[in-house]
Parts: C-alpha cells; structure tokens; sequence
C-alpha cells in the first residue's frame, strides 16, 4: 500500500515527548524549560532535558540553535518556545 494512502494515527498528548536540549547557564533555556513544565502539565505530556556540552552529537547538531525543542524526536524550535504553538503541537 502506498504510504500516502496509510492511516496515521496521531499520538495524543500523554504519549508524547518533549526534549529541551540545552545548556547550563543559558538564560534562554530557562526560559524554555518555564514553558514546558507548563505546557506539559497542562496537557500530560512528557519532557525531559538533555544538556548539549555532555552529548557530542547534540552539541554537533544544535550548538548555534540552543535551546531546541524535540518533540518525539523531531525539531519543534530554537532560542524561544511559544507556549499555544507547543500546545497545539501536543494537540491540545
């Protein structure tokens, strides 16, 4: 079957993942992280955090970027997280 004909079933909010990839010190990742304890309350979903100066590939991938949002695995944005973009993004 073709996979434009496949069915895909979007995950709901409690079946999804954030990650903040960011860095110590970073005021702009604190930032992030506020909205996404926030955000992931209010819609169930879960978060974790992942610092870029211990993981040689994030740091590769994403150092001009930091913060990164990833939500399941995927790059949602960078510098600021606007929190109704990341609801909506979570379904919600």
């Amino acid at each position: 079957m073709s996979p434009l004909l496949r069915r895909t079933t979007k995950k709901k909010a409690g079946e999804r993942m954030v990650t903040l990839v960011s860095k110590p010190g970073c005021h702009l990742c604190d930032d992030a992280r506020a909205v996404i304890e926030t955000v992931c309350a209010e819609t169930g979903a879960s978060w974790e955090e992942k610092d870029i100066t211990q993981d040689e590939a994030l740091h590769r991938a994403y150092w001009e970027q930091i913060p990164v949002v990833l939500v399941d695995g995927e790059q949602h944005t960078f510098w600021r997280v606007d929190a109704d973009r990341l609801r909506r993004e979570l379904g919600n």
